[in-house]
């Protein structure tokens, strides 16, 4: 909301910016219009699209509850509006220069000596005022929204979620030992498993804990918790069983409540995990750290290329504004029908190098920032290459 009231000052009272020339407030109002307008038409439609038939057999078929699926509807507002900024931004910079092509006045402004690049630099600016609002909602507003949203999935039909530690969790614990060649090896320290995990306490464990290459404790516990207080695991009900250095059987000694020694990230493990997407950039940096710790390579790939892409997904909203201005600017006039059309296959064939950069980046080919990076250089590039062959006509 406080977006649209900016842009739309900045149309209706252009008083209140009297440096900016009459060309770039002129501009500036063919470019406010359509860019509202395809805010609320393509969040609407992603919407629709993606969600409510979903919703809707999840309510037949799964008895979600009829306001717990409003209320993801709603949660879900946010990353559908966070994605069509930057297709609402095309849209809008191809529908304002290709109307001003076709009324020949680009011809008229260029022929007072105005370049192409000039002519542009409000929709430059605006894109720039976009990328920072994508932002703001992708990395502050989406991920809560997002996180509630399978929450309430989760809790109201038990559905499952890949990336949610709430089920049979496994954590191992490594440490760095020194061979008798001089180098290092990595060799298991204890294993951690819990069948549930409901964000606070991990009910039916078994721990198993090594000395050195031997298996030396086996625990079994109904619930443990961590303490903050003690920093410290407090396990509760259970039974510890000692092994001798042969892994034979030695004692068995039961207990109501006792702290035994492990590390706080097997708690961090199974709290913080989610989707990427149900994360902050801070949220995930530090998940990779724990990743890290286990040594899951695959993970730790897939979480850093995530993380990049997030970093990277608002500065779309420039590549696109540049691409979407060469392409309005040309000597063609461009209907609305046809811009949508132009943004679906653009905006189709910028995924589809974003999907394989991605890929290449979450098998290792290539690293993670550019993984993330690349279909923004490459469509920064074709804009470019395209603002200057029409600029030299």
């Amino acid at each position: 909301m406080f977006l649209s009231k900016t842009l739309t000052s900045l149309g209706q009272w252009p008083h209140l910016l009297p440096r900016i020339s009459l060309m770039d407030r002129y501009v500036a109002r063919q470019l406010i219009p359509p860019f509202l307008f395809s805010v609320g038409v393509v969040a609407s439609l992603g919407l629709a699209i993606g969600n409510l038939s979903d919703l809707g057999n999840k309510i037949v078929e799964k008895n979600l509850p009829v306001a717990k699926a409003a209320e993801v509807l709603l949660l879900k507002v946010p990353e559908f509006l966070a994605y069509s900024l930057p297709v609402a931004v095309m849209l809008a910079t191809m529908m304002a220069f290709g109307r001003l092509s076709g009324d020949s006045e680009i011809i008229a402004i260029r022929s007072c000596g105005v370049s192409l690049y000039r002519l542009i630099l409000p929709a430059v600016v605006l894109s720039l005022l976009v990328t920072g609002w994508a932002f703001v909602l992708s990395e502050w507003v989406v991920p809560v929204a997002n996180y509630r949203a399978t929450s309430i999935l989760i809790e109201s039909i038990d559905e499952e979620h890949p990336f949610w530690q709430n089920r049979d969790v496994f954590y191992p614990e490594f440490e760095e030992i020194k061979l008798e060649n001089g180098q290092t090896a990595r060799r298991l320290k204890s294993l951690v498993y819990a069948e549930k995990f409901d964000g606070k306490e991990m009910q039916n464990l078994t721990v198993l804990q090594w000395t050195e290459n031997h298996l030396k404790h086996i625990v079994l516990s109904d619930n443990a918790t961590w303490n903050n207080d003690n920093k410290g695991w407090d396990f509760f009900h259970g039974t510890v069983y000692r092994l001798t250095e042969t892994e034979d059987y030695q004692e068995a000694i039961p207990f109501t409540n006792k702290q035994i020694a492990l590390p706080k990230s097997a708690f961090d493990f199974a709290r913080q995990g989610r989707d990427p997407y149900e994360m902050t950039i801070a949220e995930a940096q530090d998940y990779i750290k724990i990743l890290k710790l286990i040594g899951d390579e695959k993970k730790i790939q897939f979480f850093q290329v995530r993380t990049e892409q997030k970093l990277a997904f608002p500065f779309v909203c420039i590549v696109f504004a540049v691409v979407g201005s060469a392409i309005g600017a040309r000597p063609q006039r461009i209907s609305r029908a046809t811009g949508f059309g132009l943004t679906i296959v653009i905006i189709f064939a910028y995924y589809i190098l974003g999907f394989f950069s991605g890929s290449l980046g979450i098998v290792g080919l290539i690293s993670p920032t550019l993984a993330a990076w690349l279909p923004n250089f490459v469509g920064l590039g074709v804009g470019i290459w395209l603002l200057y062959e029409f600029n030299q006509g």
